[in-house]
Parts: structure tokens; sequence; C-alpha cells
């Protein structure tokens, strides 16, 4: 009995080991992108990345047709 159970302990920390150098250092997982700003259209209120908007003078808008409203 106290050889099973040294077994099953055995078994428990090589999973363990291996979950923790999986998560530590794995090569499946892409780095994370850095933060972006966001900004809302001066139209309707959107908030969009900053590099998705269309920039006019100091105002940003979600789209061309907002831009074209906004006049």
């Amino acid at each position: 009995m106290s050889k099973l159970l040294l077994l099953i302990l055995v078994i428990v920390a090589v999973w363990l080991l291996a979950k923790g150098f999986r998560r530590k250092g794995g090569a499946g997982g892409a780095p994370a992108a850095a933060p972006e700003q966001m900004v809302h259209c001066s139209h309707c209120g959107l908030y969009l990345p900053q590099s998705e908007a269309i920039h006019d003078e100091d105002r940003f808008f979600c789209c061309a047709e907002h831009r074209r409203l906004a006049g």
C-alpha cells in the first residue's frame, strides 16, 4: 500500500513540474502585444484603436462617413 502511495506522489510531482515548465518558457505562447492608445470618434463616440481611426486635424473618426458628416 505504501509503495502505491509513493508511486502516486511521484507521478503527481512529475506532472506538476512538467506543467510549471510548460507555463514558464514554452514555445507555444505568442508574446503579448504592447497596449495601443484608444481614441473616440468625434461624431458617434465609438472607442477604437488609434491605428484604425481616421485622423482629421485634432479629431478622430471611426469611418469616412462620420468624418464627412462632422464637416
